[in-house]
């Protein structure tokens, strides 16, 4: 079905693709028209594109006054209507809380999970469940507040363990009055909202005021409280001078995007948040920031003044004003780490890294290469990859090397050497096509015969491969040769073909497993070289001694430690070695000298 662009206005809004009445993207845009016609045009698209392009029969848009609210309205309409190709944070977990009980006499303090609107009870949503239990030990330990269930609680006649160990004040048998116990309480849910730094004060200005009271044993116990406080921050270790930051990195391989979060309150990791999107379609990274900053803010009430992202948005702005338009609350949206927070920083993007890696098999990873391979080369389904490299030092000792890489990685077995004849030892275009015209045979058969064929080498060394591949049954097969750069600097390769240079990009994972391919051939094929070369180092003119076998050669190097120490040696000093007979000694001396 054909799209009427010329309908679609030129405003900030929302737009829907449908197919079959099922809404399959949905996105935003401050031009609806301009960013609508792209997914039609001709001009070429990524995969994903181009299948919302092909499945999509029927376009809506929404007008809004500005992209902020464009941007408001999408994510509310993404979470409704969850459509297919959208980013969706997938979280089917609820949200964890700390939670007080302050409905009962004697409130307690606990791990909640909920997506329902929260109040004044519950203090959240924190990253993670162990930063929750985290601050729950923390404030038993400073406030002495109960944890246990109001069952048990109703049920205790004497202190439990947790009161042995001052993590609770024991209001189960009246150790504390129930005033004394809500200052507890009140103080705890401060600790929360507050910096250390301010509970300190407040502890200290409580001290001053027991003692002005000469209610020492008050002051005595708020100075124990105190002195746990000093201590709890000293056993937690202060990783940053930032205070209260959250970051995000986002990073992106093949179809997948890796997402990373971490929140920083009061110079302390309090949790970090990982999301792995399959799959994943975008218009740009801003989009795709917005869009989890957006998820991650929905449902929190403990926003920071500060948010950090890894990737320089070319439009924070949109996200300030979202702030301060959904939660009423000035953000600021900053890229460049402090001194400070740089190591958290960096290790928020090498978590969005790893969880890809961590997912993508093998398999993923050659399958998407030989794939976007395909449509730089022009063939229609790569499948198997065969490559060549010749080795040889000072025009000697030539060796060939043919590796073989598929859609699930290195094929090792498959792998072959070649020994070069020494009249063409040196000479990379004569070894070169010694080297196919002897490989060529085998294609014959379609379970060996590759798809396309690699060669490190120039224009030259492929004019006479394809020479080759012309006059054989096999001129259907193309081949490409990678040409080392400038200097030989890594990602300054040429990509060439029978028709011109291949325009690759430098950073594409087709670009990247061409490399990887030669660098296996260049690697195998110096391998075998080095060891032919031994091999011909290890000879010596012994070998060409009639009656001297290795056991003798070994022996007679052991004692005289050189072929020319031997050579040196007499009658008599030769038949000193176990086995040398005088017959035998008379040949050697014969043949070295």
């Amino acid at each position: 079905m054909k799209i009427d662009i010329k309908k679609v206005p030129n405003t900030p809004g929302v737009y829907k693709f449908f197919n079959n009445k099922e809404i399959i993207y949905i996105g935003k845009a401050k031009d609806l028209k301009k960013r609508v016609s792209s997914y039609f045009g001709k001009s070429f698209k990524d995969r994903k594109t181009s299948k919302i392009k092909f499945l999509t029969d029927k376009v809506e848009t929404f007008t809004t006054k500005n992209e902020v609210e464009a941007l408001l309205l999408e994510q509310i309409l993404i979470k409704e209507n969850k459509p297919k190709f959208n980013i969706l944070l997938r979280d089917d977990k609820t949200y964890p809380y700390i939670y007080f009980s302050l409905d009962h006499e004697y409130p307690g303090i606990y791990h909640k999970r909920t997506k329902k609107s929260v109040n004044n009870k519950y203090y959240g949503p924190f990253v993670s469940s162990d930063a929750v239990k985290k601050s729950i030990k923390e404030i038993q330990k400073i406030f002495k507040v109960r944890n246990c269930s109001d069952n048990t609680f109703a049920n205790r006649t004497r202190p439990c363990i947790e009161f042995q160990m001052k993590r609770c004040s024991a209001p189960c048998v009246k150790k504390i009055n129930k005033t004394d116990y809500f200052e507890d309480i009140t103080s705890a849910k401060s600790f929360l909202t507050s910096s250390d730094a301010k509970t300190v004060q407040r502890l200290t200005a409580e001290i001053e005021k027991a003692a002005s009271k000469l209610d020492f044993e008050k002051a005595a116990e708020t100075r124990d409280r105190l002195n746990r406080l000093k201590l709890l921050k000293e056993e937690q270790s202060v990783v940053t001078l930032a205070n209260d930051i959250d970051i995000f990195s986002v990073s992106f391989e093949m179809n997948y995007l890796g997402v990373s979060i971490i929140v920083v309150r009061n110079g302390k990791i309090r949790g970090t948040k990982t999301h792995l999107i399959k799959q994943a379609h975008y218009n740009s990274l801003d989009d795709v920031y917005q869009s989890v900053i957006f998820n991650f803010y929905d449902s929190q009430i403990d926003i920071p003044k500060k948010v950090l992202c890894s990737y320089a948005l070319e439009d924070k702005k949109i996200l300030e004003d979202m702030f301060i338009k959904k939660h009423q609350k000035k953000v600021k949206i900053v890229h460049s780490p402090s001194k400070s927070i740089r190591p958290i920083f960096n290790l928020c993007k090498l978590n969005a890294q790893q969880i890809i890696k961590n997912h993508i098999s093998k398999e993923d990873k050659y399958t998407f290469a030989f794939n976007e391979l395909s449509k730089y080369v022009g063939i229609k389904n790569i499948n198997k990859i065969e490559a060549y490299d010749i080795s040889y030092i000072s025009g000697e000792n030539a060796v060939a090397s043919s590796v073989v890489f598929s859609r699930t990685g290195p094929e090792k077995k498959n792998y072959r050497l070649f020994n070069i004849p020494a009249e063409l030892s040196g000479n990379d275009v004569g070894s070169m096509e010694h080297l196919l015209k002897r490989r060529i045979k085998y294609f014959d058969d379609p379970n060996i015969k590759p798809d396309l064929l690699l060669i490190d080498g120039g224009k030259i060394q492929l004019k006479f491969i394809n020479s080759v591949l012309n006059k054989s049954n096999h001129n259907d097969l193309k081949a490409i040769s990678i040409v080392k750069g400038s200097n030989r600097i890594r990602a300054t390769e040429t990509i060439i073909s029978g028709d011109g240079i291949l325009e690759l990009d430098k950073n594409s994972k087709a670009f990247l497993i061409l490399q990887e391919i030669r660098d296996e051939s260049h690697r195998f094929a110096i391998q075998a070289q080095r060891k032919k070369k031994r091999k011909t180092i290890s000879k010596s003119e012994l070998d060409l001694i009639k009656g001297v076998g290795e056991i003798l050669k070994k022996r007679l190097l052991k004692k005289f430690k050189s072929v020319k120490n031997i050579r040196e040696a007499n009658l008599s000093e030769l038949m000193t070695v176990e086995g040398i007979n005088e017959k035998i000694a008379k040949l050697i001396i014969a043949k070295l000298k």
